[in-house]
């Protein structure tokens, strides 16, 4: 069952603007550091912090918080699964207010989509219930 929902956009512009402005003091106040060391990484670095930007807000609304109530910026973390399918990692104020959220019995699932048309970036992010039954594997 889905217990939240969020999407957000946002324009690489702005963000290219605040990193020549605000450079350093924006990247730490903001993303984690395994965020910055993918975006450093890339030749489109505004455009993948323009992405992870935009989803840190959609999970923020999925949570149904905002940046309030004990969740902040960094505790919203992309991260990519092996395959490489974007998901959140959340730790603080965010992952307690995950854990409120979940129904007892069920384990909460993130899903992130991504992506960018210049100079737009948007993200969504699914936050799911799925009892826990359901995600053991038969032995």
């Amino acid at each position: 069952m889905i217990i939240g929902l969020g999407s957000d956009l946002c324009d690489v512009r702005r963000i290219e603007k605040v990193l020549e402005r605000h450079g350093e003091r924006f990247l730490a106040r903001i993303f984690t550091p395994a965020e910055r060391a993918k975006a450093d990484r890339r030749a489109n670095r505004a455009e993948t912090y323009a992405k992870r930007f935009a989803a840190k807000e959609a999970c923020a609304k999925a949570l149904g918080t905002g940046l309030r109530r004990g969740v902040f910026w960094r505790d919203m973390g992309v991260v990519n699964l092996p395959g490489g399918r974007p998901t959140m990692k959340l730790t603080g104020g965010a992952l307690a207010r995950l854990q409120a959220i979940t129904p007892a019995g069920c384990e909460a699932r993130i899903e992130v989509s991504l992506t960018d048309e210049g100079p737009t970036a948007q993200a969504i992010v699914i936050i799911s219930a799925v009892p826990l039954q359901a995600t053991k594997s038969p032995a």
